[in-house]
């Protein structure tokens, strides 16, 4: 393989440095070698890749990094954007500050939050061969002019909603933002007037309806979904122009006690169902919602993949029995992937899209997941609002109540948003012929 990609580059070299005859001829019988081979098998790049990916999988019959989409073009070539790699980069990042934002969440502001180490808001995405495009927040508004962009989901989408409204909130004079909220605050919305332009967010955790929409008392102790029910929500969404979707977390269980009925009603039929199969089913039911309600022609539909998690150490060669608590850097290992990463679920998600696809609805689907993986040190850990006194047990041990899924802002949650911005701007949410690799 390594043969083969030095003939490409050097063809690559001979092809644009030189104009002479002799160098063409010589570029001719190159590239004939690398075109005759090519047909036959992936770019040596991407088959070394994926080789590595397979090899770090913690589930050796499934491929760890799933990559969905190629759609961002570059010159001469398809990149894909959720493949690369971090590079620490204090000059362009942050992309604002975490005390400026005026709609910073305190479940996510680590550093109002006696974090130290800020080194977590200055990392970069550097995609394998290209460069991920830089977030223009002007671009962006003018682009929303007359828009909705909706996120729909659990408290993940709630953070990366918080992430885009503060990367643009900063090119809106005062007088022209505003937040407001609705539906038992189970809507936000940031509008900014100039543009009559709206950002929202609309809590489903779990997307079809069940006994924890509630947007503030959600912890119940049997979770009940109504997975043939979605209307409830999904009138919301109605109109949308760009719809960004996640549900993930919520799921994280063996089996879901699934209800058909109404809650509250003596007919309703319990079931406790296993996974992933109650996922497919809610899934199946947001599907069919999409295709009937959602304008082709208006709107772009994303979803995003799993949002990793960090709570064992020993699976980047930490301590055993540690978390992400008092990380500070990044995992190096390309290919790393968690347990809290089920590539079970994320096969469903993409069965699911690829059923849209055939019956002419396009949704991207924003591989977050891998590139995610790397970032251990980038969770707001002890550092964020207590919503709870904390026990004596649990200051003596701050792994104990650490918080390893959120993510810190600035951060990871706005790479995520760089992604959307790229493929908003590229309109390819219908370019979805590069499925998860080995599922």
């Amino acid at each position: 393989m390594a043969n083969k990609a030095q003939i490409a580059v050097a063809s690559w070299g001979v092809r644009t440095s030189f104009h002479s005859l002799v160098a063409l001829l010589v570029a001719g019988i190159v590239l004939g070698v690398v075109y005759l081979t090519r047909d036959a098998e992936q770019p040596p790049l991407d088959e070394d890749r994926a080789v590595i990916l397979r090899k770090t999988a913690k589930m050796a019959s499934l491929a760890p990094a799933p990559s969905t989409s190629k759609s961002i073009s570059t010159s001469e070539q398809d990149c894909d954007l959720f493949t690369g790699r971090w590079v620490f980069d204090n000059v362009s990042y942050p992309l604002y500050k975490e005390n400026e934002c005026k709609y910073m969440s305190d479940q996510l502001a680590c550093e109002k939050f006696s974090r130290r180490d800020l080194r977590y808001q200055q990392w970069r995405w550097q995609p394998h061969g290209c460069d991920l495009p830089r977030f223009n927040a002007t671009a962006l508004l003018e682009r929303l002019r007359n828009k909705r962009l909706v996120y729909v989901g659990d408290s993940l989408n709630r953070g990366q909603w918080v992430s885009m409204v503060c990367l643009v909130e900063s090119a809106i004079p005062p007088n022209l933002k505003s937040m407001s909220a609705k539906h038992n605050n189970s809507l936000l919305i940031f509008k900014a007037s100039e543009y009559n332009a709206t950002i929202e967010y609309y809590w489903a955790p779990l997307l079809v309806e069940s006994n924890s929409d509630d947007p503030v008392n959600h912890r119940v102790p049997d979770r009940i979904v109504r997975v043939q029910a979605i209307e409830k929500h999904a009138r919301h969404w109605s109109n949308a122009d760009i719809l960004v979707f996640d549900s993930y977390l919520w799921w994280r269980r063996s089996q879901m006690k699934v209800l058909w009925g109404s809650f509250g009603s003596p007919d309703g039929i319990y079931k406790d169902v296993m996974m992933p199969r109650a996922y497919e089913m809610a899934l199946n039911t947001w599907s069919d919602w999409l295709e009937v309600h959602v304008n082709r022609s208006k709107t772009q539909v994303f979803f995003v993949s799993m949002s990793p998690t960090h709570e064992r150490a020993e699976e980047w060669d930490g301590e055993e029995g540690q978390n992400c608590y008092a990380e500070t850097e990044p995992i190096a290992k390309e290919g790393y992937w968690g347990s809290g990463s089920d590539p079970g679920m994320m096969r469903v998600v993409e069965s699911v899209v690829d059923q849209l696809k055939a019956r002419g609805l396009g949704v991207q689907i924003l591989n977050i997941t891998q590139l995610s993986e790397y970032r251990k040190e980038a969770h707001p850990s002890v550092h964020r609002q207590q919503w709870e006194p904390l026990t004596e047990e649990q200051k003596a041990k701050p792994i104990s109540y650490a918080d390893c899924f959120h993510w810190c802002l600035p951060g990871v949650p706005d790479v995520w948003n760089e992604l959307l911005y790229a493929h908003i701007f590229h309109n390819r949410t219908q370019r979805l012929e590069n499925r998860v690799d080995g599922l």
